[in-house]
């Protein structure tokens, strides 16, 4: 159930990060010349400036309610670490 957790938390966390993220091409591709002479132009691949934001993750204690294992459904809290997640987007440039 953790590792559920764990991972689907994660998962969210990336896409929201990868999602956050601006991206500006700072230079057009160029496909080289089509010859059989290798000396000529290589060309280039695009450059793109990515600013990615700043993930800060920690731990911290919270209180929550969780099923006791035995057979009978009471429930009982416990005081367990869960993440606490600070995304700072880029400043845009414009």
């Amino acid at each position: 159930m953790n590792k559920l957790f764990l991972s689907t938390l994660c998962g969210g966390a990336l896409l929201f990060a990868t999602a956050g993220c601006d991206v500006e091409q700072t230079r057009d591709g160029q496909l080289p010349d089509v010859d059989v002479d290798i000396s000529g132009d290589p060309g280039q691949l695009p450059a793109y400036d990515v600013d990615a934001p700043d993930v800060d993750v920690e731990m911290e204690d919270k209180n929550i309610t969780v099923p006791d294992v035995d057979v009978d459904i009471d429930s009982q809290e416990a005081t367990i670490p869960v993440p606490d997640l600070d995304v700072t987007l880029p400043e845009d440039d414009e």
